[in-house]
């Protein structure tokens, strides 16, 4: 699973590359030049569309910990970021 935040202007060669090489996708705008473009696996995009639909800062701790995990992130970093979000944070980051 993959994000690329992008400028608007590169959309339509980012999905013809992806079309052509038919890797699935989803697109959602972020702010008003940008957008992210997920890709991958299409079990991974279906989660995506039922966690991300609004801007990603307004993701609660547990949709953004799902979706850090879902991209592969480190799951240790994912952890430490999760609980200082709750405010819980064990250790001082």
């Amino acid at each position: 699973m993959v994000l690329f935040t992008c400028p608007k202007r590169y959309e339509d060669f980012a999905l013809q590359r992806l079309e052509h090489m038919r890797i699935p996708y989803l697109i959602q705008p972020a702010g008003r030049q940008n957008l992210n473009l997920y890709f991958g696996r299409k079990e991974c995009l279906d989660a995506i569309r039922l966690i991300v639909n609004r801007p990603l800062n307004e993701l609660t701790p547990e949709e953004d910990f799902i979706l850090g995990a879902v991209l592969g992130y480190d799951i240790c970093v994912q952890c430490k970021r999760f609980c200082r979000r709750k405010g819980k944070c064990c250790n001082p980051c």
